[in-house]
């Protein structure tokens, strides 16, 4: 059994192992265990220290002998150390995880109305960050408090902050959000805790309303950073939590190709999968073996409004996953839900061709010639560049070889400006 790892229950998608083995280097595990066995998991003490998550955060409290302050404070516990003397201590590093995430924001909670959706370990840290920084009021929501979630935005439209603390919209039920951003006209900035998937469906309203929002990718990074200084009683610098944070995105997040139909998606995707050593998915062929007949029969048979919401499910599903190349097809971005799906866990790049070089080949909506292919593309360039972070140009006379290469050296890049905070990230 190793030495350290992170105790829950249902731990299938976690990246703490991937986090600590970055941060130092350390043997890491996984520890799901029933309910039921806690106490005797605990009892045992087969480990020197672990990370704490849901559902244990308060659960652990009565089997710890001594908690730090902040875990005193807090009534939560996320992660536990073996003291020389054998017994255990709980620490809260939470609060250092969420404060860091808030600072590296730009998202100032000095005098702000916040609302914090959820009453769990996590709402416990985010509140006392809360406190500490001196918000104007602080309004939990839960299901069954006072102020539900379905009274909320009436009742307080005036939310200045809105900060996400519970796990609706975490994988696998990446569609799920907790509120809609409607009607809270005031709110200047929005944090998710949520790391799985990168960007949740809250954050991506709060993109499409220009508002600065972050997710939990850099708390998890930042309180295992202070974990695994009190783990060590070593300390490392705040810049190794950036490069952490970078090096994750380029794991795990996918390289998302979109443009017209037959822009090279699929070659240029081939060739970038080979390079990653990464899985292309071609999103028409996916969609040809899950339904068992050719996209021209698809339409022929169904219509192009069927397809669609088969583009919709692919993506929900692709999504979800992590570490491919996934080659969409070419009306995919005309639906938003497909594109929402898509960027949650994606980098998203804009193959840009010219009409006169595309293929049309067994593609239903590229027939009827040039002036056919210019009212389709007319129709979709705004929502090609919208939903892309990064544009390539593929013509004849450009080597797809090199091409490859720019979307590498631009996946990394874009990776590298995400692990930033938002105040460096505008002066690039």
């Amino acid at each position: 059994m190793e030495a350290y790892g992170l105790l829950g229950e249902h731990l299938g998608h976690t990246l703490s192992p991937l986090v600590h083995k970055l941060l130092w280097n350390c043997p890491f595990g996984v520890f799901e265990v029933p309910p039921q066995e806690l106490g005797d998991f605990l009892a045992r003490r087969a480990f020197r220290g672990l990370m704490v998550t849901i559902p244990y955060k308060k659960a652990v409290i009565p089997f710890c002998d001594s908690l730090d302050p902040i875990a005193e404070r807090l009534g939560s516990v996320n992660m536990i150390q073996v003291e020389p003397d054998g017994t255990l201590k709980g620490y809260n590093t939470d609060y250092y995880g969420f404060m860091y995430m808030v600072k590296r924001a730009g998202i100032n909670l000095q005098g702000a109305k916040v609302l914090i959706l959820g009453t769990g370990g996590a709402a416990a840290a985010v509140t006392a960050v809360a406190e500490d920084m001196n918000a104007r009021e602080i309004v939990h929501i839960s299901r069954r408090g006072p102020v539900d979630y379905t009274s909320v935005s009436a009742l307080h439209s005036d939310a200045e902050v809105i900060i996400n603390a519970t796990p609706v919209g975490m994988y696998p039920n990446n569609d799920a959000c907790p509120i809609r951003l409607t009607g809270f006209r005031r709110c200047r900035g929005v944090l998710d805790v949520i790391y799985n998937p990168l960007r949740t469906m809250l954050l991506l309203e709060a993109e499409h309303r220009g508002i600065p929002c972050e997710g939990g990718l850099t708390m998890l990074v930042a309180q295992a950073k202070r974990a695994a200084e009190l783990f060590t009683g070593k300390e490392l610098p705040d810049a190794r939590i950036g490069e952490v944070c970078s090096n994750i995105m380029e794991a795990v997040c996918n390289i998302v190709l979109i443009g017209m139909p037959g822009s090279g998606k699929s070659y240029l995707g081939g060739l970038i999968a080979k390079a990653f050593g990464r899985e292309l998915i071609n999103m028409d062929t996916y969609i040809e073996d899950v339904q068992g007949k050719s996209i021209p029969d698809i339409f022929a048979q169904q219509g192009e409004a069927a397809f669609r919401d088969m583009e919709v499910e692919a993506s929900r599903v692709l999504g979800r996953k992590n570490g491919l190349v996934i080659s969409a097809g070419g009306g995919t971005v005309v639906r938003k839900e497909s594109m929402d799906a898509l960027r949650q866990n994606g980098c998203v790049f804009f193959v840009d061709r010219p009409l006169s070089e595309l293929a049309t080949e067994g593609r239903p909506l590229s027939q009827g010639g040039e002036s056919a292919l210019q009212k389709l593309y007319d129709a979709r360039i705004g929502l090609y560049t919208g939903y892309a972070d990064v544009s390539i140009l593929n013509t004849t006379g450009m080597s797809v070889e090199h091409i490859a290469e720019t979307v590498l050296r631009e996946y990394e890049k874009v990776c590298r400006l995400a692990s930033l905070p938002l105040w460096e990230q505008k002066q690039i």
